[in-house]
């Protein structure tokens, strides 16, 4: 007699995969920044401590219409640690953003004259300040790179340099995080 072995390892091939977990954007990012769910971590996070972040964002995508996945990684950071059960109000995140990555917080206006496209990072940008991100652009890129203030997305601040900014937030308790 033969068996058809075929059938039940397809139908627990199918059963797998669609119990298999995803990764979620949101509560906080809703279009930017999904996360994987953690179950049970051995080394807990503890949702009673504020999380100050600032991130260095200095590289970008060669192509212009490709996000930048460095500032992508701000969302992800609320988003895991809202997911995970830290309250929002505790999470403090600051981009200083310099170098290559300049072009990224330019407006749309700006960016479609230089490149050709809008800014495919506008809507992220603002999305995040929305949630009380601070976007600082260093000034010494902001004039070498020909990014004046008035062609910044709206509410983006402009420091003496990111080696500045940097400084004083992580004074201010931030820890740096460099990808």
């Amino acid at each position: 007699m033969q068996h058809n072995y075929f059938f039940p390892l397809f139908f627990g091939l199918i059963c797998l995969v669609g119990s298999a977990q995803k990764k979620q954007a949101g509560p906080v990012i809703e279009n930017y920044g999904e996360v994987w769910s953690v179950e049970n971590p051995d080394f807990k996070t503890d949702v009673d401590a504020e999380f100050k972040a600032v991130f260095d964002i200095m590289n970008s995508p060669e192509s212009h219409t490709e996000i930048n996945r460095s500032i992508e990684t701000a969302a992800r950071f609320l988003n895991m640690h809202v997911q995970g059960g830290v309250p929002q109000s505790q999470l403090k995140v600051t981009l200083v953003v310099h170098n290559k990555a300049s072009k990224d917080v330019i407006d749309n206006e700006a960016y479609k004259s230089r490149f050709g496209v809008p800014n495919p990072n506008y809507d992220m940008v603002k999305t995040l300040m929305d949630s009380g991100v601070e976007v600082i652009l260093c000034g010494q890129s902001s004039n070498s790179r020909k990014y004046p203030k008035n062609e910044l997305i709206s509410g983006t601040k402009i420091s003496l340099s990111a080696m500045t900014a940097l400084i004083q937030l992580q004074n201010e308790g931030y820890r740096l995080i460099k990808f």
